[in-house]
């Protein structure tokens, strides 16, 4: 049997290449699984984008067959277990979790529970903690059968959301609340690429925060499906910063990575008070966050967030309150009504690249989420 691959270049992400490799035996310990669906979407461009920086490449390692710097970039979804050479992972068994791109994974498990596992393997044991974790779908709290498709698609980006939304709050936006009370005004939390499944997430979960008024920046495109979600209190286009007063206090949470726009938000808010730097969706318009007017641009990593909450709380705490925070967002973001989300589906390798590049180059309707199986269709 064969494992096949979605291979993207590490410093050219355009460019791929569609691989087939013959699967080798299974040492002890090590489970193989059939992937079965993933969800692709601007977060794992932010992956690819900041892959070295950040270490996504090194999830799962490629080795290279013509001396290029090849990467298989991570993606979640679910997966079932084909062949176990460990006894306490079952033969059938379903798995929630970060997989590569490709059509099979093999996994080393380590620290069970009746909840999941970790994966092991040598390569992963400096990687953080969070991404390795595997979690059983008969036993998961945020899991529900019918809707698969949008716990892959939103999951992961409502968690980081809602760490977002945690860490602002939890760090007082950083001066910029009390400065606002003391102003008379709102305290106003301005999120870039506001289209994206990350942004509006964590503009769901500010707009319930007494005190706040979330502005959405957006390109003229999105406006209309901005503006309808009903979770930002004002949308503008990236040209319409000067319809904000300059002196406001306010705090930019940057899920574009344009720097342009970066630069703009510095020099025009005087009063800014923090710049959250979360992803990268716009790839073409990437560069330096260094010799910003104002506060530093601060990379925002989630796994430090789950961290402290997890020492704060402990483990179950956090989860307990992300469970409850998960299944008010869900039946929001999936109103039959006015849905935020509308699943598309790519059947078989060919589906799956052009997905990819189509998602790379932006655009399209903001309201897709793209679930991808090299399975299927050739």
């Amino acid at each position: 049997m064969n494992t096949t691959e979605l291979l993207v270049h590490q410093t050219q992400l355009a460019t791929t290449r569609l691989r087939e490799q013959r699967q080798a035996a299974l040492a002890d310990g090590q489970v193989r699984l059939q992937i079965e669906h993933f969800a692709l979407t601007a977060n794992n461009i932010t992956y690819a984008v900041f892959g070295q920086a950040m270490q996504y490449w090194q999830f799962f390692p490629i080795t290279s067959d013509d001396g290029q710097p090849w990467g298989c970039i991570p993606v979640w979804g679910f997966a079932r277990v084909l062949q176990s050479l460990h006894p306490g992972v079952a033969v059938g068994e379903r798995l929630y979790g970060f997989w590569p791109m490709a059509s099979h994974a093999v996994l080393q498990p380590g620290r069970l529970s009746p909840e999941g596992f970790s994966d092991m393997a040598e390569h992963r044991a400096e990687l953080h903690a969070v991404y390795n974790r595997y979690l059983r779908c008969g036993t998961d709290a945020f899991y529900g059968a019918h809707t698969e498709a949008e716990q892959a698609l939103l999951r992961p980006l409502f968690l980081t959301a809602w760490l977002i939304d945690d860490f602002l709050a939890d760090n007082r936006y950083f001066g910029a609340q009390q400065a606002a009370s003391v102003a008379g005004q709102p305290l106003r939390v301005m999120l870039s690429s506001a289209s994206s499944k990350t942004a509006y997430s964590t503009a769901a979960l500010l707009a319930q925060r007494e005190g706040v008024e979330v502005v959405g920046l957006t390109s003229a495109a999105n406006m209309d499906f901005c503006k309808g979600l009903g979770c930002y209190h004002r949308v503008l286009a990236y040209d319409q910063l000067d319809q904000l007063p300059a002196d406001m206090a306010c705090v930019y949470v940057d899920m574009a990575g344009n720097a342009g726009l970066r630069l703009a938000v510095h020099q025009r808010f005087t009063a800014l008070a923090y710049s959250c730097s979360v992803g990268g969706t716009h790839v073409e318009q990437l560069g330096s966050a260094r010799e910003l007017p104002g506060p530093k641009a601060t990379l925002f990593f989630a796994p430090a967030q789950v961290k402290k909450r997890s020492a704060d709380w402990g483990p179950d705490g956090l989860g307990q309150r992300l469970v409850v925070a998960w299944q008010a967002f869900l039946p929001q973001a999936t109103d039959p009504v006015r849905p935020w989300l509308v699943v598309q589906r790519h059947e078989g390798p060919a589906a799956v690249q052009a997905a990819y590049a189509r998602v790379l180059a932006g655009g399209g309707d903001p309201r897709q989420g793209h679930m991808l199986t090299l399975h299927g269709r050739a």
